[in-house]
């Protein structure tokens, strides 16, 4: 792809901001995740100290790897891909782009300890409670303004497919934000708040927004990502441009619709939950079209693969997407969901998405991002993100693996009756015979987190400028390329 120049200089060094925050928010995120693992495995790690308990630590853990990890890439990569595909700085100059990273960076922290000293909304999520919406809704607005003046000020006439995606998730996710936690505080000056709503309504919206965040922050957020920089990396055109706007409005109309398939069995009406198992179905013909879309990218350069370990994370994330965007419609249809509802099948679904397609697309983009903003002409070490590439990868399968065992394990045992019609294994059983996955499953987090430590070591290395002495990539003794 040809460089895109601008009139007025790019502003690199908030993009540089949000990377640094990214990498170090994730180490944060995954290392929570590891010994929360831990803590399931062996509960003894709770401490018995209210602040180190799993309740506590789960959410610190989702929100650093989802909000703090996966939202300072999609904002960093949005402020970076904006300026470039509309051959504009970014509107509002470097004071309101700055004002949205520590904005961004103050929520993160006033959230996590929240949730560490308990004040949070009692919702699915644990959410932070009113004043900390508040916050977040300030600077999401500023965000917001900072993308769109970029648009309007372009001087590119064409809009490329990735600012669609990243303009969805930006305003889909402020929608979501705003409904979900519609609050009113019991004092200007006390956090305990009364939530708009109840019962059956609250689970309905809580899903509406927890369904969709995935849909539109964990999915459109990071398409746009794929939709930039898997051709940037591969310098080659994106397979299909017609098919990335098919893509794009099939999946944003029909994301929207699918949360109540999280509520199969309960009290939420029948014909709701069937409108959630359809459109969660029918969501497989645009997830898989951009799959295929980002995959044929690569036609006529796929011996890239085999010397550019990032363009591997890249389209390995690609190839999870596909396969999450698979099971998740499966695990909709009610026949399955009366199996994997409340089982570790659920949490292996969401790793998988999670961990290959978010943090891997996440990890490609920020190793392309770093030697281009300190501007060096490459990184330390493409040996070290191969390295990086592999242990991730087996900590992945690891993971994964060990919580679809599990899980279907579980929902077997739950649903076993012996010849009287009674339950033939109690709670405490069920339990004990998972142990064994739960452990495998840390090891798994482990791993990860061994990966995501060489690739802080490799990009220290990069932006000191030092430059490692090693044979390319793909020369191994002997080696012989592929024909």
């Amino acid at each position: 792809m040809t460089a895109i120049r601008s009139a007025e200089p790019y502003l690199e060094d908030i993009v540089k901001k949000f990377t640094v925050a990214a990498v170090a928010w994730g180490i944060v995120g995954f290392l929570a995740g590891v010994f929360i693992a831990f803590q399931l495995a062996f509960p003894v790690l709770n401490l018995d100290l209210p602040w180190t308990t799993f309740g506590r630590l789960r959410p610190v853990h989702t929100s650093a790897v989802i909000f703090a990890f996966g939202g300072n890439v999609l904002i960093g990569t949005s402020f970076y891909v904006v300026q470039r595909t509309c051959r504009a700085s970014l509107f509002g100059g470097e004071p309101l782009a700055r004002f949205v990273f520590w904005g961004y960076q103050l929520f993160i922290v006033m959230a996590a300890l929240g949730y560490v000293m308990g004040i949070t909304q009692s919702k699915e999520y644990a959410e932070p409670e009113w004043f900390v919406d508040l916050w977040l809704t300030v600077v999401w607005v500023a965000y917001l303004a900072v993308f769109v003046g970029t648009i309007l000020k372009r001087t590119e006439p064409h809009i490329y497919v990735a600012n669609w995606f990243y303009l969805a998730f930006i305003v889909t996710i402020a929608l979501l934000h705003i409904g979900n936690n519609l609050a009113l505080p019991v004092s200007v000056f006390g956090a305990k708040s009364y939530t708009a709503y109840s019962g059956v309504q609250d689970a309905m919206t809580q899903w509406w927004y927890g369904h969709n965040a995935v849909g539109f922050f964990l999915t459109a957020g990071f398409l746009a990502i794929m939709y930039y920089f898997v051709p940037k990396r591969a310098e080659r055109p994106v397979y299909s441009y017609r098919l990335s706007i098919v893509h794009f409005w099939a999946l944003i109309f029909l994301y929207i619709w699918a949360g109540p398939h999280h509520l199969h069995y309960t009290a939420l009406p029948d014909w709701a939950q069937t409108l959630g198992m359809v459109f969660s179905v029918m969501l497989w013909m645009p997830s898989w079209g951009g799959m295929i879309n980002g995959i044929m990218t690569l036609s006529g350069a796929w011996e890239k693969l085999r010397t550019d370990p990032v363009l591997r994370f890249l389209v390995t994330s690609v190839a999870f997407y596909g396969m999450s965007t698979f099971e998740g419609p499966l695990m909709s249809i009610k026949a399955v969901n009366s199996l994997s509802h409340y089982t570790d099948w659920t949490i292996g679904h969401v790793h998988s998405g999670a961990l290959g397609w978010v943090a891997f697309i996440s990890f490609g983009a920020l190793y392309h991002l770093v030697p281009v903003l300190w501007k060096r002409p490459g990184l330390y070490s493409l040996r070290l993100v191969g390295t990086h590439f592999w242990i991730a990868t087996i900590g992945i399968v690891l993971y994964i693996t060990a919580m679809w065992i599990s899980g279907i394990m579980q929902g077997l045992m739950w649903r076993a009756y012996d010849e009287w019609g009674f339950l033939q294994y109690s709670f405490i059983e069920t339990v004990e015979a998972m142990h064994p996955y739960y452990v495998l499953r840390a090891l798994g987090g482990v791993l990860f987190l061994a990966g995501a430590a060489i690739m802080v070591y490799n990009m220290i290395r990069t932006v000191r400028g030092d430059v490692r002495d090693e044979r390319p990539f793909e020369a191994a003794p002997g080696a012989v390329a592929a024909e």
